[in-house]
């Protein structure tokens, strides 16, 4: 796994060295007093700034990412050695442990039918307007004793609309100290210094992503400045120590591979790839004051994000949710699986992109909010390859009927109108025996 993430490394690495050569642009540069000056006048709307980007392209997409993946394969093991995994017919070639159908029941089992949610219109047993406002009372309960761990049991059964910003801080340790507003400010200060190139990828990347999106456009301005802070930031170094990746290294001219002439670079050792601003879009619903969108967007992103990015063994890496997707298609769907294989239109090629983005921008946004709720409430991100599986599920009679991916896409093109509660219930707990 360290090997392959560190030839993928290397290949990124590649894409932005030869980027720089091409355009002539250096890696980072001090700003002219001039362009400061201006920067810090419209650093509130950035947004109407148009820099000319054509020449630039982002250094990955995911499906790049998605053909490294599904090249891996563990050099130790013999298909022969184990029936179970020589029947994975997936496209992913690692065998790693993921759970089945009864281990996801007992670790979401409040997700169960019999328990309140809230995104479920028409709960069995109780009314839901009497579950919400008992929600409600509950979870103001939580906020008052400012209890993390009750704030993340509570938001299991999804967290109401008021009172989530102030949960989800609460359950990431966020707090709202002068000094987190002055390291803000620094980082703000650091960007208004310093050009870097990959701003001109964060440019390029919002304006591909979220600039185009009905629920995200109106965000454009918070997401440069979280993105170009975040880009900034060396305490995001310190999430490394935990991650198979590691940060790039740049060297001052003529000094390469001498290691006290060298920097991270960017400096928070991460660099942005096709959609990555979509993990902040969200957040913007919930938070208007930038350096605490800022704190949560971080927060979110050592903890959870990168392992959408990097390649690991890890439970909520990408590899294992990949593998669970997979795995639970061909074990509860094996029809369907074994049509869309025959037809060329393998299914993790269509939901891959789903889950780098921890669904966000294709999802309306209160599902999505709800969606992550219990990424926060579990602290896993199983619940991505759970989802993808469900949609499948959903549109299963459709999908049966199509004879190419092209078809196959189209059925899965908008799930906007997609309702994650229910999907997850159905496909947990009522379909499955």
């Amino acid at each position: 796994m360290r090997k392959a993430q560190g030839s993928w490394e290397k290949r990124i690495l590649k894409s932005l060295n030869s980027m720089c050569t091409e355009l002539s642009i250096p890696l980072a540069r001090k700003r002219p007093a001039g362009e400061q000056k201006e920067l810090l006048n419209k650093w509130n709307e950035m947004g109407t700034d148009e820099p000319d980007l054509s020449l630039f392209r982002p250094v990955y997409a995911p499906k790049d990412f998605l053909e490294v993946l599904i090249n891996l394969r563990n050099p130790n093991y013999e298909n022969g050695d184990s029936l179970s995994f020589r029947t994975h017919l997936g496209l992913i070639q690692v065998p790693l442990k993921v759970k089945d159908i009864p281990e996801l029941k007992e670790f979401f089992v409040e997700l169960g039918l019999t328990t309140g949610q809230l995104g479920i219109d028409d709960s069995t047993q109780v009314p839901p307007e009497l579950f919400e406002n008992e929600h409600v009372r509950i979870g103001q309960k939580v906020l008052l004793e400012q209890d993390s761990a009750a704030a993340q049991q509570y938001i299991r059964q999804g967290s109401p609309t008021a009172l989530r910003a102030e949960l989800w801080a609460l359950i990431l340790n966020i707090s709202s100290h002068p000094e987190d507003i002055l390291y803000y400010e620094q980082l703000k200060t650091n960007v208004i210094q310093h050009d870097l190139l990959v701003d001109s990828l964060i440019y390029k990347d919002v304006k591909l992503t979220a600039s185009n999106d009905d629920y995200y456009f109106v965000f454009e301005d918070y997401l440069y400045q979280v993105l170009l802070c975040f880009s900034r930031d060396t305490s995001v170094l310190a999430h490394f120590a935990y991650n198979s990746a590691s940060p790039p290294k740049s060297y001052i001219r003529g000094k390469l591979g001498m290691e006290e002439y060298a920097v991270f670079y960017p400096p928070n050792g991460v660099i942005p790839f096709h959609g990555f601003s979509m993990y902040v879009a969200p957040l913007c619903f919930l938070y208007h004051e930038p350096s605490r969108l800022y704190q949560i967007f971080r927060e979110m992103y050592v903890r959870f994000f990168f392992r959408l990015h990097s390649i690991s063994s890890h439970p909520s890496g990408i590899v294992s949710l990949c593998l669970l997707f997979e795995t639970l298609l061909q074990t509860y769907l094996p029809q369907l699986f074994y049509h869309l294989r025959e037809i060329g239109a393998q299914p993790l090629r269509i939901s891959f992109k789903w889950m780098v983005r921890a669904f966000s921008g294709y999802l309306a946004t209160d599902q999505l909010l709800l969606l992550w709720d219990r990424i926060l409430g579990y602290n896993s991100l199983e619940i991505l390859a759970v989802l993808a599986a469900a949609v499948f599920a959903f549109r299963a009679v459709n999908l049966m009927e199509v004879t190419s991916l092209a078809a196959a896409e189209a059925v899965l093109a908008d799930l906007s109108t997609l309702k994650v509660m229910p999907l997850l219930q159905i496909f947990l707990f009522a379909t499955v025996t």
